[in-house]
């Protein structure tokens, strides 16, 4: 018998900046991460001021963790210290996986309009965090979206819904990941793996989640859910964009400082003292 689940907590994103000054909303942070093992951090940026976001994100280290960053608007051109460099553009994905280390940049190539996205933190375990580094970098047109006879579109970037599966393969935490529009007044059972944490967030209209349906989320807010193995989305006068994350749990200890993500504060310093050593880099 199916279990749904119940929101465990509603998270709402803080206004900062990064980088070298981008303003952006930063979902899920160090407040957060006891709660969503194995995710870090979310962030959230979404302007057509290019005052908020041309100046980027210049060099800057990774290590025992990775990046996933989902353009929704706008073109992102990112280069690192292996020689790899693209574009990540309208609809695009780019799930890097830092491992033993990487330095990259992630600069916004501006050609008008909105820039308008996500950036996902996911951890390692203690036994990947010193794996070679990789890319996935897959472009819109390979992401297959599920249209449902409401009208329901999900948009499968990880995982499977509906035995559709995204093409993000191979990621330690096994994560599902969503972008959902629901029209207004529809519902959407949502079939989730038990054992993994599930975050749900809103981004465009509204939506109600179980029994708190008649008080939905609105844009900007996040929902974490307790146990259970599905999740009854509701729209009602608006309609919802929301993504969805899951993942598997890693259960292990954290030290996190800045974009190095290790077990032990004395691997931290390890970490900051290869860099400035100058041999950071593994690979």
């Amino acid at each position: 018998m199916e279990r749904t689940r119940k929101i465990d907590r509603i998270i709402k994103g803080q206004l900062t900046s990064d980088g070298a000054g981008v303003r952006l909303t930063r979902i899920l942070g160090h407040n957060t991460q006891d709660l969503l093992d194995p995710f870090l951090m979310l962030d959230f940026f979404g302007s057509d001021n290019p005052k908020d976001f041309m100046a980027g994100f210049p060099w800057h280290p990774h290590r025992g963790m990775e990046t996933v960053t989902y353009m929704i608007e706008g073109k992102v051109e990112h280069e690192d210290s292996l020689g790899n460099k693209g574009i990540i553009g309208k609809g695009d994905i780019q799930w890097m996986t830092a491992g033993s280390g990487i330095i990259h940049q992630e600069m916004p190539k501006y050609e008008g309009g909105r820039m308008y996205g996500f950036q996902l933190w996911v951890n390692l375990p203690s036994a990947s965090k010193m794996i070679s580094p990789r890319y996935q970098d897959i472009p819109a047109s390979k992401f297959p979206v599920v249209e449902l006879e409401n009208k329901i579109r999900v948009k499968v970037l990880a995982g499977t819904f509906n035995g559709v599966k995204g093409p993000v393969e191979d990621i330690i935490a096994d994560p599902e990941y969503f972008d959902i529009e629901m029209p207004e007044n529809t519902q959407l059972v949502l079939p989730v793996a038990a054992d993994h944490t599930v975050f749900a967030y809103i981004y465009d209209g509204e939506a109600g989640f179980d029994e708190n349906s008649k008080s939905p989320l609105l844009s900007g807010e996040g929902a974490l859910f307790g146990d259970g193995d599905q999740i009854i989305v509701q729209s009602g006068a608006s309609k919802a964009r929301f993504i969805l994350i899951a993942g598997k749990p890693i259960n292990e200890p954290i030290a996190w400082h800045g974009p190095i993500v290790m077990n032990t504060d004395a691997e931290i310093e390890i970490a900051f003292a290869e860099l400035k050593r100058g041999d950071f880099i593994k690979s």
